[in-house]
């Protein structure tokens, strides 16, 4: 992950950080370097806007071109990398319209989960949020950002896995996927990781009480806190974003 110093960014140091090993992902030597490649493009090991060079992604993964080439491919449809005929293969920059539309579907599937789950959750179900709170409670106490962000995301998939839809989890990654890119540079952020549990207490805790304003008044005031951090990007980071 990308550290804040001094107000800019830092990528890894050594290079060979910034792929996890195959052995961490399942399926096929395809999917598995396309899971390690697009891990380390979301979590920013990759800057937007570098270019992606083919010969070292395949030594730090130990394959051959062809599993890298597919990866590459479904990340490009993805939007997460852009392949420039005759020039090269770059990491996709941020869209400003991009996160806003994102954050906006984001924000409506999930005010309309919490809406259905509050009067029906199951006390199992509650325990599992809770336990997921106090683990991000010890992740804060410790510092450790990256743990933080994966607890975070498991909380927000276990409540719109409450819902009983199957496909919503998928359907809302989607449409998180430039935002939940684009925050890797804000988590960092002094206070911003505290500031996040306390939001997640308050959607449990309004959970809790089986009303589905209150859940709902949570949840919008979480996600809408995260557009406010996310829209000075643009100016702060310029060489992140595609020129308008």
């Amino acid at each position: 992950m990308l550290q804040i110093q001094n107000g800019h960014p830092q990528g890894p140091v050594d290079g060979h950080a910034r792929l996890r090993p195959l052995s961490d992902f399942s399926g096929s030597l395809a999917n598995r370097s396309y899971l390690a490649l697009r891990a380390a493009i979301l979590d920013l090991g990759y800057r937007p806007g570098e270019a992606l060079r083919k010969v070292e992604i395949c030594a730090q993964l130990g394959v051959s071109r062809s599993p890298v080439a597919e990866a590459i491919s479904r990340l490009a449809a993805e939007g997460l990398v852009d392949v420039v005929p005759q020039a090269g293969t770059y990491v996709a920059r941020f869209s400003m319209d991009e996160i806003r539309e994102g954050a906006f579907l984001r924000e409506a599937i999930e005010l309309a989960a919490v809406e259905v789950i509050a009067p029906i959750l199951t006390e199992k179900q509650l325990v599992q949020l809770r336990r997921n709170l106090r683990v991000q409670d010890i992740l804060v106490a410790d510092g450790d950002f990256r743990g933080f962000y994966a607890l975070d995301g498991e909380m927000h998939e276990l409540i719109l896995s409450f819902t009983g839809f199957k496909k919503l989890a998928y359907v809302a990654d989607t449409a998180w996927l430039h935002v939940n890119r684009a925050r890797q540079l804000i988590l960092p952020m002094p206070g911003r990781v505290a500031e996040t549990l306390e939001e997640h207490k308050a959607i449990l805790a309004a959970l809790e009480t089986r009303d589905p304003d209150a859940a709902r008044q949570a949840m919008r005031a979480h996600l809408g806190r995260l557009i406010t951090f996310l829209e000075p990007l643009e100016r702060d980071h310029p060489e992140f974003f595609a020129p308008r």
